[in-house]
């Protein structure tokens, strides 16, 4: 148990307050560039270093673009970046082929990445709405979402990627079964060091509408995720979805969202003691860059939301900010 202070005024809390240096001295909890990855929008259609209206700030790049974003994240400190794809919307289909291209966007993307930026860790996306005419992360038939039948896609997805070069794998589906599936099949073709990131606990959140615009999925989406993704009135359930993934051969775990969802990353964090990220996602983003762009708030809550993570014991967090936090940093 902690130990209590002594009583006042023999203890003034206030002490180690009192100057810049003293409040460093005893700072429990530090943010570096080292906890950031920065996810990046992906696409070869008109549209490239064009705005996302949803989400001011942020463009979709060319494959070059990503490239030149990989070498400002090196130069920041920032270790990784993750990729997502606006798929031409002719390559759209209900079987979803294009996800295991090994010629799609998203490969091409981590070739050349890995080519011009190697000390960069490429993480990708390992789900199939960025490819599914429907919008949904599976094979959907009869207005169901398939779990097998996803999770035999989403392994020759992952080992797509695998081949191109790809460093973390992100599973954000949400299928049943899918990490096992996966780390069996890496394993057989060789890719033994390719780590997995799985997106343990990723709820069915409305914060996620942005980045659908983003990725061109929105639009596209037929009825919800909610057979899938988890109840945001759940939380045993992500320990047990955590347990489940981490049996399978996850390497780290996610929680998604993250700012409505601290409390899931502390418990996790507390309850397994493994690298534990959390995903800043695009309703966050969007929500802090336009306060701050009416005013109403300062630029500092920028850092002072990440810093929140660290605090609820996440290892690492995936945010559209990283760069402007890692050169707020420096």
């Amino acid at each position: 148990m902690p130990h209590a202070p002594a009583a006042f005024p023999a203890a003034r809390l206030r002490r180690l307050r009192r100057t810049a240096a003293l409040r460093d001295l005893v700072q429990e909890v530090r943010l570096s560039p080292a906890d950031l990855i920065w996810p990046l929008f992906v696409t070869d259609v008109p549209g490239a270093d064009v705005a996302v209206p949803s989400m001011p700030g942020v463009v979709r790049l060319s494959v070059e673009g990503v490239v030149r974003a990989a070498e400002e994240a090196a130069g920041l400190g920032i270790p990784a970046i993750c990729l997502f794809p606006y798929t031409d919307p002719a390559l759209r289909t209900t079987g979803c082929e294009e996800a295991w291209n090994p010629e799609n966007l998203t490969n091409r993307a981590v070739r050349a990445i890995k080519a011009a930026v190697p000390e960069v860790a490429v993480m990708t996306d390992v789900a199939l709405d960025p490819y599914n005419a429907l919008g949904h992360d599976g094979l959907v038939r009869d207005g169901v979402i398939l779990n097998d039948e996803t999770v035999e896609a989403l392994v020759r997805m992952a080992l797509a990627q695998a081949e191109a070069g790809a460093d973390i794998l992100g599973p954000s589906d949400m299928m049943d079964g899918r990490i096992g599936a996966m780390r069996a099949a890496l394993e057989k073709a060789g890719h033994r060091d390719v780590t997995i990131l799985s997106y343990a606990a990723k709820y069915a959140s409305s914060f996620y509408g942005p980045f659908r615009d983003a990725v061109g999925a929105g639009a596209a989406l037929k009825g919800d995720k909610k057979t899938y993704q988890m109840n945001p009135g759940n939380a045993d359930e992500a320990l047990r979805l955590v347990a489940r993934d981490l049996d399978e051969g996850a390497d780290m775990v996610m929680v998604k969202p993250g700012m409505a969802y601290l409390d899931i990353c502390r418990r996790v964090k507390d309850t397994f003691a493994v690298p534990t990220f959390a995903y800043q996602v695009s309703g966050e983003y969007a929500m802090l860059r336009g306060a701050v762009a009416q005013g109403w708030l300062s630029e500092a809550v920028i850092l002072e939301s990440l810093l929140a993570f660290r605090r609820a014991g996440c290892d690492g967090i995936l945010s559209y900010f990283a760069p402007e936090a890692a050169r707020a940093m420096a």
